[in-house]
């Protein structure tokens, strides 16, 4: 035993007992997770090498290829959020000098540039303000004069509420030679999305939002077009972990054995199955998202925003919220930051209960909290 000294004590509040609050999440997400994902992920570790733990992965990877509704053999999840997925997405497919095309009316167009100039992309952006969405002529003028071997879009931007349509964008892509990559993290499951008909090339979404898993692994998906993109690059891609080649084999999307590749978030994994479990069970999902939220074709289903009164400090409110009725609803993000509340109603919150629950909890907080000076 050494003889030397700890000079850093064990904390004291380590000694104490776990304490989570109780609280109903109606934010962009993570969404609550209902008990039979919870039980799922507190299941007892098994190896992540084991057959068990790859029967699942394949049980996983079937689950994504039906919410997303593709054939495509490469399909995953990653281990990781979201922004895990967008990164491997774009530096599997991207090299360094290649122009990519990111459509901007949120902060996720604005981390796929980010993203994009961090890998060495020649990056133009289309630009629309916060709250609207992009037409089929305007993107097909961008792909005209950028040439693009890469363009991103969002399906469901988080940050505004805007559900952008996507008919006609695949093709129009494939016309003038390039993938069109869509992140789907706020809308899966809650709005359609039809990867082979529409004609995607890359998608992906996160486990925490429509599916109610905890967050931590994100489905993703490439078309052979895609594939023999990442497949015939001239450099290996800038990161090990989002390596597509190693994931595609780990995942067993070649025809090669499985090899190790890194310890997957076996628990992570249990949940997110189940997820899509439940997902493929109730199919008049995306409907009931419609009806909870009551918008139009353009806004996301799956999280409203709006404007508060100008009398009013969102901060204020939104802590009101949470203090008296311990319910999380959320401000903007990005390019929306202070001009919007966000409400979420993503699959098993997405409930009439929870709907009149959080509106009664809006009317208070308006009724109590100090308006500003005019």
């Amino acid at each position: 035993m050494s003889s030397q000294q700890l000079l850093v004590p064990p904390p004291a509040v380590l000694q104490q007992p776990l304490a989570i609050p109780d609280r109903l999440l109606l934010g962009p997400g993570p969404s609550n997770v209902p008990p039979r994902i919870l039980t799922a992920g507190g299941r007892q570790l098994i190896g992540h090498l084991h057959k068990e733990m790859f029967q699942i992965m394949d049980e996983i990877k079937l689950g994504i290829q039906y919410a997303f509704q593709t054939q495509n053999p490469l399909t995953l999840a990653i281990s990781g959020p979201g922004h895990c997925a967008m990164e491997a997405a774009l530096l599997n497919t991207v090299e360094a000098g290649e122009v990519v095309l990111t459509a901007v009316n949120g902060i996720w167009g604005e981390r796929a540039t980010d993203i994009s100039k961090r890998l060495g992309a020649n990056v133009h952006q289309l630009v629309k303000p916060p709250g609207e969405y992009f037409a089929l002529q305007e993107i097909e003028e961008a792909l005209a004069q950028h040439k693009p071997s890469l363009f991103f879009i969002t399906h469901g931007e988080s940050s505004s509420g805007v559900l952008q349509p996507l008919d006609g964008f695949g093709e129009l892509c494939h016309r003038y030679k390039c993938l069109l990559l869509v992140d789907s993290v706020a809308s899966l499951g809650g709005a359609p999305i039809l990867m082979d008909q529409q004609g995607i090339d890359i998608l992906y979404s996160g486990s925490q939002k429509v599916l109610n898993a905890p967050p931590g692994s994100a489905p993703i998906s490439f078309s052979e077009q895609a594939r023999k993109k990442i497949f015939s690059r001239r450099t290996k891609p800038p990161s090990f972990f989002l390596d597509m080649g190693w994931l595609a084999n780990y995942w067993g999307c070649d025809d090669k054995p499985r090899i190790y590749h890194h310890t997957a978030p076996i628990n992570s994994f249990f949940s997110l199955r189940e997820g899509l479990a439940i997902l493929a069970e109730q199919v008049s999902n995306g409907r009931r998202h419609s009806d909870q939220a009551g918008w139009g074709k353009m806004r996301l289903p799956t999280i409203t925003t709006f404007i508060l009164p100008e009398a009013y400090d969102w901060k204020e409110v939104t802590e009101f919220i949470m203090n008296k009725h311990a319910i999380e609803i959320s401000g903007g993000l990005g390019p929306s930051a202070g001009k919007v509340l966000r409400i979420g109603l993503m699959g098993y919150n997405s409930t009439k209960f929870n709907v009149d629950r959080v509106l009664h909890a809006l009317k208070d907080a308006l009724q109590h909290c100090h308006k500003n000076k005019l």
